[in-house]
């Protein structure tokens, strides 16, 4: 279980870095129009929700990359937060501006990564050890 444990903090610390990196080009596309390896934009999200979602992705990856590194013990905390966050937008992104069936299979699968992912975080030992976080009983 340990190993399993170790190899779900790495694959997590690869996808928030690959989350900062994507929001980081989805903001410098947002500001310059220039596509900086796809097309990133989503036509169907209005300029405002659009920069509150590159916000959201790029400061996601980057406090749990800085706070993996740095064993900051406030990391999972503030994780939770930032993952409720993304999940209220992507509940808005979803039942206000997109229409394909796809959209709501992604949206579940979303809600429950984080939902699991915010688990993982609080509750783990590798996590608790890492971070030198506790939750207490009150």
């Amino acid at each position: 279980m340990k190993i399993a444990s170790k190899a779900f903090m790495v694959v997590l610390l690869i996808w928030t870095m690959a989350m900062l990196v994507w929001g980081l080009g989805g903001f410098f596309e947002y500001f310059t129009g220039i596509e900086p390896f796809i097309h990133l934009q989503n036509s169907a999200y209005p300029r405002a929700v659009q920069f509150v979602h590159w916000f959201l992705i790029t400061l996601t990856g980057g406090m749990f990359v800085f706070g993996y590194f740095s064993k900051w013990k406030w990391t999972p905390f503030v994780m939770v937060l930032l993952f409720s966050n993304l999940a209220v937008l992507c509940t808005i992104e979803t039942f206000d501006f997109m229409y394909e069936q796809w959209s709501y299979s992604a949206y579940g699968t979303e809600m429950v990564s984080y939902v699991l992912l915010s688990m993982f975080l609080l509750f783990s030992p590798l996590s608790k050890s890492h971070f030198n976080h506790r939750i207490e009983n009150r």
